[in-house]
């Protein structure tokens, strides 16, 4: 992953909705100054707030490669894409996807890359295999963020907190389990990419045994109340063996993403089975906070919801990007130094 050449060009088609195009906006947002632009094609319904450019102006811009900044259910590369790509690489970018869908298996893609001598990163896939998860003890400590649903703030919330920590001198590492984390941190393991029977073992070698006050601070994924994603989350939970969890909510959603039958959960009941499930393999696992997407909701809304909230939980209750993480940080330092 750290290939990758910068300034990148952030693609997101004609995605419906900002969340689809989650990737290029966390891209814009944590390394801005490694965009030179957004490409959005005719329909598109989501706005990363950076210039419009097409693929020339970007490479006149200083782009060395495009980033596919999308997310959908299935992890698909619509086939209309397919022309921008290739143009992409005609004159002179590189190109990374971080969908289920390969770049390296569009037989026009690849033969183009090959010819050109461009490279394709499909920053999903991973060479390596993992083992099983053993749940066996490890040294170091351990943060989990864990939502009531996906793309809900789990990582904006995990990077948020290890920001925090390196800030304040805490020996602490981001472990990006996703595609738009790896984009951003250069390394990781997309764990819903990995075989079923390996997603703890996966877990477990991205946050392996470390100094005992060393914080390794993992992004979550999906939700245990998500059906189409709950194993994943389950997996990521017990190898990761957190030693504290940060619940993440978006608090203007009814229903799971992508299910529009599927209400969502409760924040007790989902707090609750989530520090059961992560009791399996580390009994003193503690809930340190919750965190909020509340851009949906009014700044007097939003101050009045994050109280009633930590009222009702009895823990911080915060929004990353309006009030910051520190109040949880305290609560997490007072509890497990």
């Amino acid at each position: 992953m750290t290939d990758i050449r910068y300034p990148c060009l952030l693609f997101i088609g004609d995605v419906g909705d900002q969340i689809g195009a989650k990737t290029a906006c966390a891209i814009a947002h944590w390394w801005p100054d490694r965009c030179v632009g957004q490409l959005r094609l005719t329909g598109c319904r989501a706005d990363l707030g950076i210039r419009d450019l097409t693929v020339r102006e970007a490479v006149a811009a200083g782009a060395r490669t495009m980033i596919i900044g999308t997310v959908n259910v299935g992890g698909n590369l619509p086939e209309h894409w397919h022309a921008t790509i290739l143009e992409a690489l005609e004159v002179g970018m590189d190109v990374a996807c971080g969908l289920h869908a390969r770049l390296s298996e569009i037989p026009a893609v690849e033969a183009a890359a090959q010819r050109l001598g461009r490279q394709l990163f499909d920053v999903r896939h991973q060479p390596r295999t993992f083992g099983c998860g053993t749940g066996v003890k490890r040294s170091g400590k351990r943060l989990l963020a864990v939502g009531t649903d996906c793309s809900s703030g789990k990582m904006y919330t995990a990077l948020s907190i290890h920001k925090a920590m390196v800030a304040r001198g805490i020996k602490a590492d981001f472990r990006a389990t996703g595609q738009t984390g790896i984009l951003i941190a250069g390394s990781g393991v997309c764990v819903d990419a990995v075989v079923s029977d390996f997603v703890s073992g996966a877990a477990e070698h991205l946050t392996p045994a470390n100094d005992p006050d060393h914080w390794d601070v993992i992004e979550g994924q999906g939700s245990l109340f998500h059906p189409s994603a709950s194993g994943v989350t389950l997996g990521l939970t017990h190898g990761s063996q957190p030693d504290a969890l940060v619940l993440c909510h978006e608090p203007t959603r009814t229903r799971m993403r992508g299910l529009p039958d599927q209400p969502l959960p409760g924040l007790r009941e989902c707090l609750e089975l989530n520090l059961m499930t992560a009791r399996l393999t580390n009994k003193h696992v503690r809930c340190v906070g919750v965190s909020m997407n509340t851009s949906g909701l009014t700044e007097e809304a939003s101050s009045d919801y994050l109280r009633r909230t930590e009222q009702e939980l009895g823990v911080p209750c915060v929004d990353p990007i309006r009030t910051g993480v520190s109040r949880i940080l305290d609560h997490l330092l007072h509890l497990l130094g």
